[in-house]
């Protein structure tokens, strides 16, 4: 599905391409939800306005070559919250994208050479400039799954070098749809994780859509079949080692890149359920008072408890807002820092990401639901809209399919283990 287009560099020019996708999108969100097919039209969109391209990560040296096309974590945080709050399944799959597209840089060693490429090839920095250039949309996850699992990925050696993949996994996002994917497999007898590239086409790949899905419908979830996929040494962009002390810190910015890139997803689809639920408040006429009930008992836009309850759901909004934006800002800086990221440091990070994730989380949950009561009644935006006024459930819809895997309680442990007892060991790793 790759395309070559003209990318965004003035963040003047990439502001309002993301602005006027937004407001395309809008348009017929509703609709789309209703439908549920596969993202390839919104796919369409996203290459044409050159967005994938764009939202790779930044050249981190010119001297060393490649690099994407210079957005960084806070534009991308910007974009995905954006296009969120129109589509958080457009957001969502722009959100695993980006952060894919740091992966070998992530798992290269600090002179810029992965460790277990026979020779460069997609490797660092090549994985980023080549998605950049092609337009590619990255899927996948590098994230462990349990040895043996019946869940998983497993390599074995290739007769000639290199490797063939086999197993099945599931992924939130975008494999139905994707140019590549970044997947981690075991290799037999080793606990350690090798990263791989992989194209869809193969025809030793096959993807089954996720059926059914009460949220999230248009991120192209689905299962991924391998059987006897060759992955060549140019293939490989690095490795996991089991023992997550020999993790570096700046390796294990990782999740925490695309646990904040969800953090906005999560904050523009609370921004976007907020917006057009108040647009509806606005629009609505005061319905007829009936007999004996005084007219502040309505439900009108001058409803002091209307007011309270938009007052109380801006705030909680804005609060969200500024600690995931704070968390950008120091996660941001940190990828900056690079190799010379320190593991406190890195539990620094941890500790914000893991704040944003808490209070986004309920934020978007809180915001989603108390906005269908407010539009009840509301007519639907389209015959058989169903419940949530003009289409406002699909808002909650994505807010619970986006917070379903998080654990808040374990999140706010960690957070109250490093603030109590400084206890850094395992958000310095791989919380």
């Amino acid at each position: 599905m790759s395309t070559q287009q003209t990318t965004p560099r003035d963040d003047t020019l990439w502001r309002r391409i993301v602005r006027e996708l937004t407001d395309d999108l809008a348009v017929d969100a509703h609709a789309r939800d209703r439908a549920g097919k596969a993202p390839g039209d919104e796919v369409e969109r996203l290459q044409e306005a050159g967005l994938p391209a764009f939202l790779t990560a930044a050249a981190p040296d010119p001297a060393l070559g490649g690099g994407g096309h210079g957005a960084d974590l806070r534009t991308a945080c910007s974009a995905v919250r954006e296009l969120s709050a129109a589509d958080s399944s457009v957001g969502k799959l722009l959100a695993h994208h980006y952060a894919l597209s740091w992966t070998s840089r992530f798992l290269a060693a600090p002179t810029g050479l992965p460790a277990l490429a026979g020779r460069p090839g997609e490797t660092f920095p090549r994985l980023d400039a080549r998605t950049a250039a092609e337009g590619w949309l990255l899927a996948g996850s590098t994230e462990p799954r349990p040895p043996g699992g019946a869940d998983g990925l497993a390599l074995t050696r290739a007769d000639r070098g290199g490797w063939l993949l086999d197993g099945r996994r599931a992924f939130d996002s975008a494999v139905t749809v994707a140019d590549r994917l970044v997947v981690a497999a075991r290799p037999a007898g080793t606990g350690d994780l090798v990263v791989v590239l992989v194209d869809p086409a193969h025809p030793g790949v096959f993807t089954e859509p996720a059926a059914d899905r009460v949220g999230q419908r248009l991120a192209g979830a689905g299962t991924v079949v391998f059987e006897h996929v060759p992955v060549p040494r140019s293939r490989v962009l690095g490795t996991l080692p089991a023992d997550e002390h020999a993790v570096a810190p700046f390796t294990a910015l990782a999740p925490l890149v695309l646990r904040l890139l969800l953090v906005h997803v999560a904050l523009g689809t609370t921004e976007g359920a907020l917006a057009e639920a108040r647009d509806v408040s606005r629009t609505a006429p005061a319905p007829e008072p009936a007999p004996r009930v005084p007219a502040p008992e309505q439900d009108r836009p001058d409803d002091p408890y209307l007011l309270l309850s938009y007052g109380e759901l801006a705030t909680a909004a804005h609060t969200a807002a500024a600690v995931a934006e704070r968390a950008a800002d120091a996660l941001a800086g940190g990828l900056r820092a690079g190799w010379t990221l320190g593991f406190d440091e890195r539990a620094d990070l941890a500790v914000l990401v893991a704040a944003a994730e808490t209070v986004t989380g309920r934020t978007a949950v809180q915001v989603t639901t108390r906005i269908l009561e407010l539009v009840e009644g509301a007519p639907p935006a389209a015959p058989g809209a169903g419940g949530g006024g003009p289409g406002l459930d699909r808002f909650w819809r994505d807010a619970r399919a986006l917070t379903a895997r998080t654990r808040p309680a374990h999140r706010l442990r960690d957070i109250g283990d490093h603030y109590l007892h400084h206890g850094h060991t395992r958000l310095a790793r791989s919380a």
